[in-house]
């Protein structure tokens, strides 16, 4: 019983930190990834479908991002749904092919995007520790049933805070990776 809460609380706590690096990898930095671009979506015959669905989207350099739709006429949709995305991007389309600048981070942007990073990792930590709290309530319950030992008890306890220790260090040093690559220029 004890290790199947130990495995629910462990499966939680690693979703919650790959939420995080997900969460992280849409705030764009001074670098071109195509993961910049993951959340978009194109009205394609009418359905909303992500852009990665109706494009292939690679990175020409370092500050530019290129995308080759598979069907011709889908050039102008692409456009639009980049511009409408909210993410300060101005494509620019070259027959097929649509390339799109990153323009610099000034430094309040980039103190901005720090404050932002800070608050989706501060999220992660109250997420980990909500699991911690609701993995001890489990084995109070299993103590109040003496289904344990006291000893049971403090031990799981201890696994329990071992764990969250652990995936805490990991936003940690998501965070702190994340927040060098914004200060980068």
């Amino acid at each position: 019983m004890v290790n199947d809460i130990m495995a629910d609380a462990e499966g939680r706590m690693k979703k919650s930190v790959e939420s995080l690096g997900a969460e992280l990898n849409k705030v764009r930095t001074g670098r071109a990834h195509p993961s910049l671009l993951e959340t978009i979506k194109v009205s394609y015959y009418g359905n909303e479908t992500p852009l990665s669905q109706v494009a292939s989207v690679s990175v020409s350099d370092a500050r530019t991002l290129m995308i080759t739709p598979w069907e011709k006429d889908m050039v102008q949709a692409i456009e639009k749904a980049i511009m409408n995305a909210g993410l300060g991007l101005n494509p620019a389309s070259a027959g097929t092919v649509i390339r799109i600048p990153l323009p610099p981070l000034t430094e309040d942007r980039r103190k901005e995007f720090i404050r932002l990073v800070r608050q989706v990792a501060e999220n992660s930590r109250v997420s980990i520790r909500n699991i911690r709290r609701d993995a001890n309530n489990h084995i109070k319950e299993l103590l109040g049933d003496k289904d344990i030992s006291e000893d049971d008890e403090r031990r799981a306890e201890t696994r329990i805070q071992t764990l969250t220790d652990k995936y805490i260090k990991q936003v940690d040093e998501a965070l702190a990776a994340k927040e060098t690559d914004l200060m980068e220029i």
